[in-house]
């Protein structure tokens, strides 16, 4: 108890960035599926995403109606889905003068569940911003046990926690915006028995500053964005003999900004780039041989695109160019079109196709599977050593879609089509000697993949008191190279909410989700998501809201990520502070 009191403090001690969104070119598409006004005075968004879904589909815009009120967001997953992106600071415009700066909240649930999160925002000047924030979360209970270590045991004790913290100052200039953050993270955590490790720990911290040119009426518009981003993966790789400091250290400067100008009354064109230069340091040599095992590499996208938008079309024309130097050194490029017809004012005809480089930096490995380890090999001499992930490209992505308003309140969207990946990521296990024994544990493996999907959603919202929402998508994966790939792949997924108000005060919500798996022969299935789920808030007092949320209602054993089960029927519940 004392260390878990010990960690809560020294993690609301610490800062971290939040990133301030510069884009790589700021003309936004003007979303012309349903006209509304859409006020956002203060969002707070520390919904934990399913790793086991990133990147995996296009994102899909999906038009929202009705008008939107500042609402605090209290969605919350299993802690065994995370890690989840990092909540995101202030982004809205201040467009209602009553707005409660501060959000607090606290809950625990049954599984030793932690729900912390506090955010504020200081209005230092009419010109000047600061907003704060702290969020922790995590488990500490009882989880069965997939691997076959200690057989005689059914469970292991499993914790995790994490904490992200951040500050987001911004300046406004009478054309230009000023913007500088910073930000912390830390993940704690352990591994089932019979792996490698016993406990893991992450640790990041970026800096970042930047300036955007907000006169939306000139005919040339800029955005800028310097940072740092550091990050550290505490156990990597085997134990060697003679070594004991297994820590790896990543280091990223990172450029990035556009240009835009318009060409026209209703065109324009533009050009975006993102520079990332990456080091290593500390166990990055292998220690018999003293080869370099993760080589620093620099990698460059430009993004040239022309765009044309008129009363019934919106056309958009690019290229993602990809370059890299030192590790993996290539020149790749691919699509980025985006053609959209607009009719009847609420019906939307589009093709796409995109592509581009994905980094696979320590980030997006722990975003996908916190518990796998980097790529091992074996080397001549029979030792296991890391290995170096590539970089992902999407050579393309093409989808066709139609989407439709036709009643207010009321949307639907179906959609198909092919996407093709080079060096996807995905994990797989693998068992090696230890001495006189065998470790299983997973790692990140890297294959060609390819699948078509196909899917469909609606969404039907009246006013303030009911809203109810439904998608499906279906996907066939294909992989020559390595079948493991498919195992990890979600071959459908399957999405229902439910939102009802019945009093003023009392806010219920429940949904359903199940995300299928495919399985391989010779090789593992992992146990497809079947979480039901229920939720409700009640305001108390003015500004003081208790909430409960019930995941796995149903009490069904499934996996977010492979070998590692989630958690059983799991409540949480707790108070929530506007001020």
């Amino acid at each position: 108890m004392m260390k878990r009191t010990l960690y809560i403090l020294g993690g609301a001690a610490c800062v971290m960035l939040l990133p301030h969104s510069l884009r790589a070119q700021n003309v936004q598409p003007k979303d012309t599926t349903v006209s509304r006004t859409v006020v956002v005075e203060q969002e707070y968004n520390p919904d934990i995403l399913d790793a086991a879904k990133v990147n995996v589909l296009p994102k899909v815009e999906a038009p929202t109606v009705g008008k939107k009120s500042a609402e605090y967001a209290t969605t919350l997953f299993p802690a065994t889905s995370i890690p989840g992106f990092s909540m995101n600071p202030y982004s809205g415009e201040e467009l209602q003068p009553a707005f409660t700066p501060g959000y607090m909240r606290a809950g625990y649930g049954n599984y030793g569940n932690l729900d912390l999160f506090a955010n504020y925002l200081f209005r230092l000047s009419g010109k000047d911003r600061l907003n704060i924030g702290l969020q922790v979360d995590g488990m500490n209970g009882e989880l069965d046990k997939l691997s076959q270590a200690n057989p005689e045991r059914k469970k292991w004790d499993a914790h995790y926690y994490r904490t992200r913290a951040g500050a987001d100052y911004t300046h406004l200039f009478d054309r230009f915006e000023l913007n500088a953050n910073g930000n912390f993270g830390l993940s704690n955590f352990n591994y089932q028995p019979g792996g490698i490790h016993g406990k893991q720990k992450f640790t990041s911290g970026d800096v970042q500053t930047g300036i955007r040119f907000t006169d939306e009426t000139a005919p040339f518009r800029f955005n800028a964005t310097a940072g740092v981003l550091m990050y550290e993966r505490r156990q990597n790789g085997p134990k060697q003999p003679g070594n004991e400091d297994y820590a790896i250290k990543e280091t990223i400067l990172r450029f990035a900004g556009g240009v835009t100008g318009m060409i026209g009354d209703r065109r324009n064109i533009g050009i975006g780039f993102e520079l990332n230069n990456f080091r290593y340091g500390g166990y990055t040599k292998d220690p018999h041989t003293q080869e370099t095992l993760l080589k620093g590499y620099t990698a460059l996208q430009l993004n040239p695109s022309y765009e044309l938008d008129t009363d019934d079309w919106r056309l958009h024309l690019g290229a993602k160019v990809d370059l890299s130097f030192g590790f993996g050194s290539s020149y790749r490029i691919a699509p980025d079109v985006d053609i959209q017809y607009v009719f009847a004012d609420s019906y939307v005809l589009y093709a796409r196709a995109t592509g581009g480089q994905r980094i696979n930096d320590f980030r997006r490995m722990e975003q996908i599977n916190p518990y796998s380890e980097l790529p091992v090999s074996m080397e001549a001499a029979g030792e296991p050593r890391i290995a170096q992930l590539r970089g992902t490209h999407e050579q393309v992505n093409g989808s066709l879609g139609f989407k439709a308003g036709p009643y207010p309140g009321l949307w639907f969207h179906v959609y198909g089509g092919y996407q093709r990946l080079k060096d996807e990521i995905f994990t797989e296990s693998v068992t090696i000697p230890t001495g006189a024994e065998e470790a299983s544990f997973f790692h990140f493996g890297q294959a060609d993949a390819n699948n078509f999907y196909a899917g469909g959603e609606a969404t039907y919202e009246y006013k303030d008191l009911f809203a109810v929402s439904a998608r499906y998508t279906y996907r066939n994966w294909k992989c020559r190279a390595n079948e493991h790939l498919l195992a990890v792949k979600p071959a459908g997924e399957l999405s229902f909410n439910t939102l009802l108000r019945p009093i003023a005060n009392l806010t219920l919500k429940l949904g359903y989700t199940h995300i299928g798996r495919k399985e391989v022969k010779s090789y593992m299935k992992m146990q497809a998501v079947n979480d039901l789920h229920a939720g409700a808030d009640y305001n108390l007092f003015k500004g003081i809201s208790a909430y409960a949320r019930v995941h796995n209602l149903l009490n069904k054993k499934y996996q977010y990520y492979p070998g590692y089960s989630a958690e059983g029927l799991n409540v949480l519940g707790g108070l929530s502070f506007r001020f």
